[in-house]
């Protein structure tokens, strides 16, 4: 996969406002090789947490009291984005919107980046009932990690991305038209 290249994605948030981000996690795919995974944990505005999200992910305000705000993780973030503008997203909708919502809400400029959604393509590629991320995982033996935690998600995408990818063979991102977005 020569030249198959981008950042998987996943965060997730305290609470039911898009800007609660709390966790970020990213994996980063060159030429169609998973190379690094990584994960911070965010201290969203407030640290304020709805019951609800702890409940899916397990992180509570005292494990991100002394965590770095939003911008300080994007600036890490955006280093990884430098060589290839690329999101990929399971769900992209929901991690897209958490982006721009965090943008607006510490006054930050939107990059420039591509975004790619791993769960429309399983949608047009496969005829499961559930297209839920772990749900596809097994279905492919992709290793699972922690479901609902970001770096174990990212990866997970990641690997889904690029069995999705070897499915429909495609050769370069730029097919996948009816999965892709800008930022």
């Amino acid at each position: 996969m020569q030249g198959i290249n981008f950042i998987a994605i996943d965060l997730e948030t305290a609470s039911a406002q898009r800007a609660s981000i709390c966790e970020a996690g990213i994996c980063r795919v060159r030429d169609g090789k998973v190379t690094e995974t990584r994960s911070w944990l965010v201290r969203p505005q407030g640290n304020y947490y709805s019951y609800w999200n702890t409940q899916i992910h397990g992180i509570r305000p005292c494990d991100t009291i002394d965590a770095p705000e939003f911008p300080t993780v994007w600036a890490i973030i955006s280093d990884y984005l430098k060589d290839s503008p690329v999101l990929v997203a399971h769900n992209a909708a929901f991690d897209m919107s958490c982006l721009r919502y965090s943008f607006e809400l510490y006054g930050m400029e939107k990059p420039d980046v591509t975004y790619y959604c791993s769960l429309r393509a399983a949608r047009r590629l496969y005829d499961f009932s559930c297209n839920k991320l772990d749900y596809l995982c097994d279905q492919f033996d992709i290793a699972c990690g922690t479901h609902h935690r970001a770096g174990d998600d990212a990866e997970m995408c990641a690997r889904l991305f690029l069995r999705e990818i070897q499915d429909a063979g495609w050769c370069e991102l730029e097919e996948m038209t009816y999965c892709c977005g800008k930022l």
